[in-house]
């Protein structure tokens, strides 16, 4: 019987001795990880809403499906929209800041799992996609031709601007 009791004992305390250091470390590095991710979150926002100094996180009942944040940027420079839609891949979420006129001055993807050399070709900020969207207001954004090859991710990146100037008309009750 002690043999069988002895290396349960040390085992269980091992595992308690690792949980209790795993806990402490998370403990610890979690405010460091969380002010990096806001601090990268404020750049991305600044990225794609140039004009704005500052952001006011807005809280808006019924958003449409893929419209995760609102941000409202200072000064009336406009809006910026967290974005999530189902790609190819997985998930492609992008930030999106629409000027005060309905136009949209950037577009960003904040992380995607596309297929490399094909979908990413929509998705990557260095392959220019997204730069296709730029000025384009909810009349004429769907005009944007998609990538050959990448329907779906091209699709997808669409939908999520669609849902982007969705949730602009509900915050400004569709005024420009």
């Amino acid at each position: 019987m002690k043999d069988i009791i002895k290396p349960i004992v040390v085992l269980a305390s091992i595992c308690l001795i690792v949980t209790a250091l795993l806990a402490y470390v998370n403990m610890v590095t979690a405010p460091i990880i969380k002010e990096a991710q806001d601090k990268e979150a404020a750049q991305a926002r600044s990225e794609v809403l140039s004009e704005a100094k500052d952001f006011e996180k807005l809280d808006v009942d019924k958003l449409p499906e893929g419209v995760t944040e609102v941000y409202k940027g200072s000064d009336n420079s406009g809006y910026v929209f967290m974005l999530t839609q189902k790609g190819y891949g997985g998930d492609i979420k992008l930030i999106c800041g629409i000027r005060p006129d309905g136009s949209i001055e950037a577009v960003k993807t904040l992380l995607h799992s596309e297929t490399g050399g094909i979908g990413s070709k929509v998705v990557d900020n260095g392959s220019g996609y997204h730069d296709n969207y730029k000025g384009k207001t909810a009349s004429d954004y769907a005009s944007v031709d998609g990538v050959t090859g990448a329907t779906i991710s091209s699709t997808a990146y669409k939908k999520a601007l669609g849902t982007a100037f969705e949730a602009y008309t509900i915050i400004t009750g569709g005024a420009k």
